[in-house]
């Protein structure tokens, strides 16, 4: 099957869905289809082999320029060429380019108008590539924010089309009125061009039927799957410190801070042995006043030097840091939908402990890899943690678990598997 993705690049910045959707499309081409990535917006930045197109989709400075100044909507595509070099994209998201949703109200409008939108220039071009340089049997959207798209690929094309859902409510719901309102009511229009949609979990399904009002009939799960190349067995330490870690974007919604209160409440309880926090993650400048804010506060707790950030780590760095810890949460404020960085702390062996929420629970109740507490709570957080520092086999009981779960239902070809039957069920 030929099968054409679209892929939203976030920048310099390891973005989850980039990380599916790579592992998804090199899945696929492993497995004898022939795909074809291409990236919207910016490169994207995998920590694998990335497998998509070398030329950029819906470019982000042609985009913004075309939303804000109208000469730009007339220039020669030989000029707007220039502006989606590459290079120059990756710098643009490093110097001014904004993802606060609070920003791009009316940019998100815009695109989803599709071709009557002030992109439609840019909209043509990726209609014509697919046209005439690959004749896709299907069309695949990375999210509902490019469904704007989906009539435009239809009329051209006459081929089905597919959209992911992976968490763009959360953008959604940044955007600010009369944005939002505007935006959802767009995607719920043009839902009627779209073949079927995918969720990457069923919390994920049920979710966005709600928010979107979509019959979820419409909504099929295709499950997260990770490569699992170089992932090893967790063997613990006794010469090393108890270690509790954070993987994931350091954001006020994802929940350090958190972390951080329940860590707290664990060093006051007595017989702890040495112990430490480790956080490792993307940090946007806007919120690294947020982390100076958590050891602020870890100073205050008389926890100098508890809190290690450790940066954004590629994939020999990631598996290396997952390795040392003793236990991972992430206990974000949301009901998160995905939970890829909950997958690669088990395929290596670290147990959990995370709110009871979102795609937590039943990943949670198929690998059984952890332990799931009360959400917002930081006593709940604690206790759970503790649960697994003071029971040494119940925590090595979890991490095989995990190990194995991960192995037996969230693998990269397994997802991939799970995909082609739904490719196949729209073509039929």
């Amino acid at each position: 099957m030929k099968i054409a993705y679209i892929t939203a690049g976030a920048g310099h910045m390891y973005c989850g869905s980039c990380l599916r959707d790579n592992t998804l499309a090199a899945a696929l081409l492993g497995a004898g289809h022939q795909v074809v990535l291409m990236p919207a917006y910016t490169p994207t930045r995998t920590d694998e082999r990335n497998v998509s197109q070398k030329r950029v989709f819906l470019g982000g400075i042609n985009v913004f320029l075309q939303q804000h100044f109208a000469f730009f909507r007339r220039t020669p595509w030989v000029v707007d060429r220039l502006l989606d070099y590459p290079p120059l994209l990756r710098l643009a998201t490093r110097w001014a380019v904004s993802v606060d949703p609070a920003q791009l109200g009316d940019m998100t409008a815009s695109m989803l108008l599709g071709p009557k939108g002030f992109q439609r220039k840019e909209i043509a071009k990726l209609v014509e590539f697919l046209a005439t340089d690959f004749s896709p049997d299907i069309v695949t959207l990375p999210n509902s924010l490019l469904i704007g798209l989906a009539p435009a690929i239809k009329a051209a094309l006459k081929v089905p089309v597919c959209c992911t859902f992976q968490g763009e409510e959360l953008f959604l719901d940044g955007l600010g009125e009369p944005y939002r309102s505007r935006s959802i009511q767009l995607i719920r229009e043009h839902a009627a061009h779209v073949d079927a949609f995918v969720a990457v979990s069923h919390f994920g399904r049920s979710m966005m039927a709600e928010y979107l009002g979509i019959d979820p009939g419409r909504i099929h799960v295709v499950p997260l799957g990770i490569n699992l190349d170089g992932y090893v067995p967790h063997e613990e330490d006794d010469g090393e410190p108890f270690t509790v870690g954070y993987l994931g974007r350091l954001a006020p919604e994802k929940g350090l801070h958190v972390l951080a209160e329940a860590y707290k409440r664990l060093r006051a309880h007595p017989g702890l042995p040495p112990s430490r926090l480790w956080a490792a993650g993307y940090l946007a400048p806007e919120h690294k006043g947020y982390l100076a804010g958590i050891q602020q506060q870890m100073d205050s707790w008389g926890l100098t030097g508890d809190l290690q950030y450790h940066g954004e780590l590629d994939r020999p760095a990631k598996l290396a840091f997952l390795q040392r810890l003793s236990v991972l949460s992430v206990p974000g404020a949301y009901a998160d939908p995905k939970g890829l960085f909950l997958l690669e702390a088990m395929a290596s062996g670290v147990p959990i402990v995370q709110p009871r929420r979102g795609a937590a629970t039943e990943i949670v109740d198929a690998t059984g890899g952890g332990i799931l507490v009360e959400p917002d709570d930081p006593d709940a957080l604690a206790a759970g943690i503790l649960e697994l520092w003071t029971n040494r086999e119940k925590r090595r009981e979890c991490g095989r678990r995990g190990y194995e779960g991960v192995r037996a239902h969230y693998g990269a070809a397994r997802m991939a598997a799970r995909a082609m039957e739904v490719y196949r069920s729209v073509m039929a």
